[in-house]
Order: C-alpha cells, then structure tokens, then sequence
C-alpha cells in the first residue's frame, strides 16, 4: 500500500482545514487507517484512527470535537477535516494504514505517507 496525504496548508486560527489520504493497491477497505502529527521539536503524536468499515473511530484527546475522520472506500481516500484550528496543532500531518481496525500505537501501523504540513496562523 502507498499513502499519499495532501491538503495542507495555511490557515488562521479558528479556521478549517480538510486533509486527504489516497491509497494505491487493492484491499483498501481491510485496512485500519491512523492520522499523526509531529510538531516542531516534538515526537509523533496519534491524532485519530478509524476501522477498516468506517464505523469506529478513535480521537486524541486534544482533536476531540474538533476534527473528524473518514474514509471513503469507493475511492481508497481517508479524511482529517479539522475545525477550530489553532496553533497547538501546527504540525507535518501524516496518514498511516495496517491491516485491521485502527490503533492508536503508530508502531503497529505498517504503511505511512509522506506527510503533509499545516501551519495555522494567529
């Protein structure tokens, strides 16, 4: 499987920002997809996970109510739209799949994007 994130960007505080994950090669939808973050000077960070059916969904405590994942199979695409931006959440953004439900340990993921940068602006 190859991850291709995009849509990041720049925004101002409180403003949104939608984020896509593509997925080449087939059995998309057995995959569990992850989005992580790692800001400046920081380690990598779980931001949200779903299953391979879309149904559970796992959020960071510091992203709960603000940002929603989702997946559309159809088109082997995973989403981060995240609401309420601000600069906590600067960050390179990057998708990750493994076989099964989404899981919060990034080590238990097995594919990863290239990442993608958000810069929020105040």
């Amino acid at each position: 499987v190859q991850l291709q994130a995009s849509g990041g960007g720049l925004v101002h505080a409180g403003g949104s920002l939608g984020l896509s994950c593509a997925a080449s090669g087939r059995s998309f939808n057995k995959y569990g997809m992850g989005w992580f973050r790692q800001a400046p000077g920081k380690e990598r960070e779980f931001v949200a996970s779903i299953s391979w059916t879309g149904v559970a969904t796992d959020y960071a405590d510091s992203v709960k109510g603000r940002f929603t994942i989702s997946r559309d199979n159809a088109k082997n695409t995973v989403y981060l739209q995240m609401n309420s931006l601000k600069s906590d959440d600067v960050a390179v953004y990057y998708c990750a799949a493994r076989l099964g439900i989404g899981v919060t340990d990034q080590r238990e993921y097995d594919y990863w994007g290239q990442g993608t940068l958000v810069t929020v602006s105040s």
